[in-house]
């Protein structure tokens, strides 16, 4: 299957489960092909039949966007370069979940979370260490007895307890010997904190030389502005007053600026942010919901409180 049907088949999947669904950002770069939304839960998605293909500039960038747009990053895939992705099973890949096609149907659709992660060592689980101590205290066992009916230490079982995770083995063989579920399953829409790397969201680049005046000029003006390198759009702007988002682009006004300006439409209509695209002459106000500055208003305006104004005339309010 060709990476363009299977990011159709995906797209075409969310929406059967009620998921609004971004225009897929057909430019480069790109560290995401679309953004999906359902109620309060927003996607980042990247879909790739080989999930390696992920680099790792395009995974720090994804937990970035993430952050800024209050969104979880993910990745759909078919397989690493050495097997198919199991069904039911989250990988992790420079700290974005990954599944499977049919695990997101699972999890999307018929609403069953996946239990099983994939971790160094092989693959685990989450043991709910409340219900394995009530467990075990309800049939009067001490701590070394049930290592023993284990085969561990008694030290492993009160870390068992104490919330560590437990091989899919091991999970399975207390519940067979409880005759009950002890498992939690993985939060995926919570970027699956629990189970994943620890790692903090990677700081802001450094903006590009080009990019440098946008970025002065809306931080003048009350925005919080972080660069971006490989998104549809050079920065995402906090409005420290309103706490909304801008997505933002600049270049000069071609028909590859239009585009990538009716792409920031679809992701801010999704996202629930205003996008604004800054050119040298344009002839419109708008493309799609998009807001079109020329670079001298830019520079004209020296109020912050007027910038902002203009901003929000040019694009639309997000839904």
């Amino acid at each position: 299957m060709s990476r363009s049907a299977l990011v159709g088949n995906v797209t075409a999947m969310l929406e059967d489960a009620g998921f609004s669904v971004s225009d897929r950002c057909a430019i480069r770069p790109k560290s995401f092909d679309v953004a999906a939304r359902r109620g309060r839960d927003l996607l980042l998605l990247k879909v790739l039949a080989n999930v390696d293909a992920l680099d790792g500039a395009t995974g720090v960038e994804m937990r970035r966007l993430g952050e800024y747009l209050d969104a979880t990053p993910l990745v759909v895939g078919l397989r690493t370069r050495d097997e198919d992705l199991e069904p039911g099973v989250v990988y992790f890949r420079h700290g974005v979940p990954v599944f499977s096609p049919d695990t997101a149907m699972e999890l999307f659709v018929e609403g069953l979370a996946p239990l099983v992660y994939a971790a160094p060592g092989g693959l685990y689980v989450n043991i709910d260490g409340d219900v394995l101590r009530d467990e075990r205290e309800e049939r009067g066992w001490s701590l070394g007895q049930l290592a023993s009916e284990l085969g561990v230490s008694r030290r492993t079982v009160s870390k068992y307890e104490d919330g560590m995770n437990a091989s899919v083995e091991v999970a399975f063989e207390l519940e067979e010997m409880f005759e009950g579920d002890l498992t939690s399953p993985v939060e995926v829409l919570d970027g699956a904190e629990e189970v994943r790397d620890g790692d903090p969201t990677p700081e802001d680049p450094q903006p590009e030389s080009d990019d440098e005046r946008i970025v002065t000029v809306l931080t003048r003006a009350g925005f919080e502005v972080h660069p971006t390198v490989r998104a549809p759009f050079k920065t995402v702007s906090e409005d420290e007053d309103s706490d909304e988002n801008v997505l933002t682009g600049h270049s000069a006004f071609t028909k590859a600026a239009e585009k990538r300006a009716r792409i920031m439409s679809s992701i801010g209509e999704v996202a629930h942010t205003r996008s604004v695209y800054f050119v040298d002459e344009a002839n419109r106000e708008n493309v799609d919901g998009t807001g079109l500055v020329e670079r001298d208003e830019l520079e004209e305006i020296d109020d912050p409180d007027e910038l902002r104004k203009l901003i929000r005339e040019r694009a639309e309010e997000p839904a």
